[in-house]
């Protein structure tokens, strides 16, 4: 099926192994020319993808070696918790593939919440001043979320933002995330959205009226052209 050009982003449409291989690509040609950083993130979408990888193999030796991983966002949790997204990484590829402790990246969530944000974000400009990451790998959310930019998020819109930082959840606790701030600054940025129930959000992110306090994922469109979408089709069946 063709590609859909949106106001976000390129939506291509493929199923979930054909999903995941452009991922793998993206990530082995990063790693073909050089050192290079990923941002991860949660949910089960990823979870599959690691578990897909370790099954087939799909990354480079280069990939395992010059990668730095990271996740885009995370839950306050110790790695060892079920709620840790880095930890998901860790567990179901990282050690798996034998990743060097070097080159992993969690947040310090043994810290305050604010305090673990500062931190993250201090390390970042001595590491990289003026970029994120080479490529930022986020979800969907059925309410149109994406990182930890909910609905109503007081962090949308602020311009001037740290690229990281925490933000409380109504309901969901304290979160790390990157900001609008910080997408502004990666190379490129690839959504995988699976699931019927993520295709109002889709349809609205790429085509509804702009109201990124109401539809997160709607930040995208001022990066448009290094926004790629990965759908499966039921996830993209309103577009």
């Amino acid at each position: 099926m063709p590609d859909i050009v949106t106001s976000a982003g390129t939506v291509s449409i493929l199923t979930r192994e054909e999903a995941f291989t452009e991922l793998a690509a993206r990530i082995n040609a990063l790693a073909a020319r050089g050192p290079a950083s990923v941002g991860l993130s949660g949910g089960s979408t990823p979870k599959a993808f690691y578990a897909w990888v370790v099954r087939t193999g799909a990354l480079s030796p280069e990939a395992i070696a010059r990668i730095d991983w990271h996740v885009s966002d995370e839950r306050c949790v110790p790695l060892a918790s079920d709620d840790s997204n880095f930890g998901h990484a860790i567990r179901g590829m990282l050690d798996a593939l034998g990743v060097p402790a070097a080159r992993r990246f969690p947040w310090p969530v043994e810290l305050a919440p604010a305090a673990a944000a500062v931190a993250y974000d201090v390390a970042w400009t001595q590491h990289s001043p003026s970029k994120a990451f080479d490529l930022c790998i986020l979800g969907l959310g059925d309410d149109a979320h994406i990182a930890s930019l909910w609905p109503k998020c007081p962090l949308i819109g602020q311009k001037d933002a740290p690229r990281f930082t925490a933000t409380e959840w109504p309901g969901r606790g304290w979160r790390l995330t990157i900001t609008e701030a910080g997408l502004a600054q990666c190379a490129a940025i690839v959504v995988l959205v699976s699931g019927a129930a993520k295709a109002a959000a889709l349809s609205f992110i790429a085509a509804g009226p702009f109201d990124p306090a109401l539809h997160p994922g709607q930040v995208l469109r001022a990066h448009a052209g290094r926004v790629t979408w990965l759908a499966e089709q039921d996830a993209a069946a309103l577009l």
